[in-house]
């Protein structure tokens, strides 16, 4: 089981892919379906400031028992090197790295729990915060490793 503790995740995988093709599919947010286990689908909530710092974009999560939409800031975008965003603002800070290699790209996916998010959860749910608080680390620490992979997976067979 996830330590459900951890309030800052990071993961990587070598990509046999440039730094600059990396970046180009993993700041596509429309594309975040085709990778993430749990979020389905992305939107521009301003075609016109899509991947610039700043701009807004809404997300459909999907799991079994619930679905529910959330909308993130681009926090960072520096083209072959770090896409960013923040659900809510203040929530959450999920983003992608990339490291150029001598075959490929170590990319790395980081999730960090911000003390926003954490506040949010305690004023939501009270009592039960905690255990939202866990179940949703434990679905970044499991998504992690799969997300990683589907990228690859595309990235490679693009190339």
């Amino acid at each position: 089981m996830s330590d459900t503790s951890i309030r800052s995740h990071r993961e990587s995988v070598t990509v046999d892919a440039s730094a600059e093709a990396l970046y180009e599919l993993v700041s596509d947010i429309t594309r975040t379906g085709e990778w993430s286990p749990v979020c389905t689908a992305c939107w521009w909530d301003d075609e016109s400031e899509a991947g610039q710092v700043g701009a807004w974009f809404t997300g459909r999560n999907e799991l079994p028992e619930r679905t529910w939409e959330t909308r993130s800031q681009v926090a960072v975008a520096e083209p072959g090197r770090e896409f960013a965003w923040i659900v809510g603002g203040s929530f959450v800070r999920w983003g992608f790295t990339l490291s150029p290699t001598e075959t490929g790209t170590t990319l790395t996916e980081s999730w960090d729990f911000l003390p926003g998010g954490i506040a949010m959860f305690e004023e939501k749910h009270g009592d039960q915060a905690h255990l939202q608080i866990a179940d949703r680390t434990r679905q970044a620490l499991e998504g992690i490793p799969k997300t990683l992979a589907a990228i690859q997976r595309i990235a490679e067979r693009q190339d």
